[in-house]
């Protein structure tokens, strides 16, 4: 009993210290676009699909709907066997060039993996368990890839390197837009996306439209906005999330609409 009871302490302190100095190299951030944002993007999403995409997807998911599975991809980042997907979470590249003109990753990044995700499930060779898996992966990807920090330079961890106060307590500008300003507005998934803006059915069409890397610049122009919203030590709180909770509101909703484009295009 003494044996375990020293054990437990030891395993505590362990933890303890993990979470207040973090292993270096490791970016001291939240999951992408927190729980709350990715299951708000599967339920804008759920809500426009066609009738063929809807049953589709139900009967792959086995009744889940794309908020229950939105966070599959970030789920399984604590198993090293899917360490290789984890550059498709985001891409980095100068915030003054082109995707298609810059430098591709050699690992990945998160254009390549929503068009490998496609490609996949538009094979009908592919098997149920790798459509379910690449299904699952497209519902997170096309999140990732409309919160604008996922679209950040290479030379700062997309904002992860930027530090900032965010209330009075410790962060940084990719974790204020991955999880603080999402989740310290204190709505669920289902209250958030009720709540978001109602465009008509001509905007609903013009966002739906276009390709993935029409939408990766169109992401780097917010991008660049919020990279100059903020410097380094910076204390932000009340009125930074007034000026910029429309652009979260904003990007949470066109970021649903194109992922029930891919999907409708894909099962439709």
């Amino acid at each position: 009993m003494i044996y375990y009871s020293a054990m437990k302490q030891t395993l505590i302190l362990g933890f303890i210290c993990l979470f207040l100095f973090p292993i270096q190299g490791v970016p001291n951030s939240l999951p992408e676009w927190s729980k709350t944002g990715h299951r708000v993007v599967g339920a804008v999403a759920q809500k426009h699909l066609n009738r063929k995409a809807r049953k589709a997807i139900t009967q792959l998911l086995q009744g889940e709907t794309l908020a229950e599975v939105s966070n599959y991809a970030d789920a399984i980042k604590s198993d090293r066997a899917y360490a290789r997907f984890s550059p498709w979470h985001y891409v980095n590249f100068p915030s003054d060039a082109r995707y298609l003109d810059s430098e591709p990753s050699a690992q990945g990044d998160v254009v390549m993996g929503i068009e490998k995700c496609i490609a996949i499930l538009q094979d009908s060779n592919t098997s149920e368990e790798d459509a379910v898996f690449y299904l699952k992966m497209l519902i997170h990807l096309v999140g990732d890839l409309h919160q604008p920090m996922h679209v950040g330079k290479l030379e700062d961890k997309g904002g992860n390197d930027i530090q900032v106060q965010w209330f009075g307590r410790g962060s940084n500008l990719h974790r204020v837009w991955d999880a603080n300003l999402i989740d310290d507005y204190g709505m669920s998934y289902t209250e958030l996306a009720e709540s978001l803006p109602r465009w008509d059915r001509d905007k609903i069409r013009q966002v739906m439209e276009g390709t993935v890397y029409d939408w990766v610049e169109e992401v780097q122009e917010v991008t660049n906005r919020v990279y100059a919203s903020a410097e380094s030590g910076e204390k932000l709180s009340y009125r930074y999330r007034f000026v910029w909770w429309d652009t979260v509101e904003e990007q949470l909703l066109v970021g649903g609409l194109r992922l029930a484009a891919l999907l409708n295009t894909i099962y439709g």
